[in-house]
């Protein structure tokens, strides 16, 4: 599939997964990806921007309004290492919160006046929690605004971990169907609208090869198609190990028909012990993703594991080229 096309699919992607997969990671390797075919991308944080400028090569968090975090660029040239460090597409940040989504409903239906009372008394948290769900269903408003507004051609939404996920996916349908009428309940179901429709929004479910992610993964998948809906896209399996063969080999052996130095009986030990290692991690994960594809028949999308110790703007864009070339293959 076209990379351009597959980002064009949906104005919205949801990216959600078990904290600790590598889901915001994906998030920005996503925006990244589209931008290299010169798309306008908006990422949008929820509550923090968490790590996101870091991946950005940002050193200060961003807020509710937009924070450029890549101009675009004519071309895409490579630098010295053969990584693109810029993109044709022009990408920006922003953070949605639910506090700010309630102060921007209440004056955009002619209540600032108690918006700023609920700040200045500290009751604001007080108003936003006494309706369940309510935060949640005015965060996705928020987003369904941006979408509406058309600012951007895809905007990608680094979604809290998949516990607390289904909750902010499934809420405004709960609100909707509890409140009688009024303003709450058009809203309610104007984001229930959206969720809906997989040209307006899909999710990108994370997962690592691992027994609880996949598990985590299967379960979220499920909830999400009963409970909101929502269109789910290519699950992404990131932090894969490449599959090295001939890790049983004798390294003595091996070293003199390579022709170099052979290594001592101590090193050879430690090198057959690490190869055994990787053989062992090898056939988890082998057998991990198979049970994905048994348990969960979406295309799979396999993201690299990177040998670093920290993420940066030359790791996403790793990743994105990886994330572009299974996009590629899907059917």
């Amino acid at each position: 599939m076209d990379v351009s096309a597959f980002c064009r699919q949906s104005n919205v992607v949801v990216v959600a997964g078990k904290g600790g997969v590598g889901k915001t990671t994906v998030t920005a390797a996503l925006a990244r990806a589209a931008a290299s075919c010169g798309l306008d991308v908006l990422v949008v944080g929820l509550d923090d921007s968490g790590g996101l400028p870091a991946l950005f090569g940002q050193d200060r968090p961003f807020g509710y309004d937009d924070v450029l975090l890549e101009p675009g660029r004519a071309s895409d040239a490579a630098a010295g290492d053969g990584i693109c460090r810029h993109v044709p597409g022009r990408i920006r940040g922003r953070v949605v919160t639910s506090d700010a989504a309630l102060l921007q409903y209440l004056g955009d239906h002619g209540l600032g006046r108690v918006s700023r009372r609920l700040v200045q008394t500290g009751a604001l948290d007080v108003v936003a929690t006494a309706i369940p769900g309510l935060k949640e269903m005015l965060v996705l408003a928020r987003v369904k605004q941006i979408e509406r507004d058309q600012t951007a051609d895809l905007v990608v939404v680094d979604a809290p971990a998949t516990g607390h996920a289904v909750t902010f996916l499934t809420s405004s349908g709960g609100l909707a169907d509890a409140a009688r009428g009024g303003a709450l309940r058009s809203q309610a179901e104007q984001v229930v609208e959206m969720l809906a429709d997989p040209s307006r929004c899909q999710v990108l479910l994370v997962t690592a090869a691992e027994e609880t992610p996949v598990n985590e993964a299967v379960e979220t998948a499920y909830r999400l198609e009963d409970e909101v809906g929502v269109h789910l896209g290519p699950v992404v399996v990131n932090g894969c190990y490449p599959v090295l063969d001939h890790l049983d080999a004798d390294p003595a052996g091996a070293a003199r028909s390579a022709g170099v130095a052979v290594p001592s009986a101590h090193d050879s030990g430690r090198l057959a012990a690490a190869g055994a290692f990787r053989a062992r991690r090898q056939a988890h994960q082998a057998h991990q993703l198979d049970r994905l594809a048994r348990d969960l028949p979406l295309p799979r999308i396999v993201l690299p594991y990177l040998f670093s110790a920290e993420l940066g703007v030359r790791e996403v864009a790793i990743l994105a080229s990886s994330l572009a070339g299974g996009i590629e293959a899907l059917p």
